[in-house]
């Protein structure tokens, strides 16, 4: 007799259960910054995690001892890289697409996540992600920003002092200041008004 009749077909997400090495790793930290998402820094649970990722707690704890070390993996691998300054052509054109890019990173999913977090948990942890922010989009802004600057020099379009890092930090800390002190959505005419109004008054070559 042919047994092939009587063989059952595996149960919905089995193959998914059978993952292992960085594909299992990636589905846990999708799944940390989904559950971050929608249920909040004090919602989340690595047993929500691994039920998101279809694969068991354990699995979760021997990869991340601690659901601050699973959050920080999440947002440092999620968050999207600033590695390349705008050329535009001109120094303002420059800075407001840097701008748009910075404000990409803090409203995709990881960045929202991440202000969740830096919201409801308590300080000690809160300056832990904090680093992230700062190591992920703050300071690679602003290393572009003075890349942007450099070139605006050359053009003559920007004061030769201009490259410090108080100038540097204007468009990241109003930014920062905006979103999360304030609560305010840095929409494009946002952008544009911080560009026009602060920073190219800012930048401007003085008269001799």
């Amino acid at each position: 007799m042919d047994s092939s009749r009587w063989r059952t077909a595996p149960p919905p997400g089995a193959a998914a259960l059978r993952r292992r090495g960085a594909v299992l790793e990636q589905a846990i930290l999708d799944a940390a910054l989904d559950q971050l998402s929608t249920v909040g820094w004090n919602g989340m649970t690595m047993e929500g995690v691994a039920a998101g990722a279809q694969t068991g707690k354990a699995a979760v704890y021997r990869r991340w001892p601690s659901k601050e070390d699973l959050v920080v993996d999440a947002l440092q691998a999620g968050l999207p890289k600033l590695d390349s300054a705008p050329d535009c052509g001109g120094v303002r054109e420059d800075l407001l697409e840097l701008c748009r890019q910075m404000r990409e990173a803090m409203y995709s999913r990881p960045g929202f996540a991440l202000r969740s977090v830096l919201h409801e948990c308590d300080t000690f942890t809160a300056e832990r992600f904090h680093a992230v922010i700062v190591e992920g989009v703050v300071e690679p802004g602003v290393e572009l920003i003075k890349e942007v600057l450099r070139r605006g020099i050359e053009r003559g379009e920007v004061r030769s002092d201009a490259v410090d890092a108080y100038v540097c930090d204007v468009i990241p800390a109003l930014m920062m200041y905006r979103s999360k002190v304030c609560g305010s959505e840095w929409q494009e005419v946002d952008l544009v008004g911080m560009i026009d109004r602060v920073m190219v008054p800012l930048l401007v070559p003085r008269p001799v």
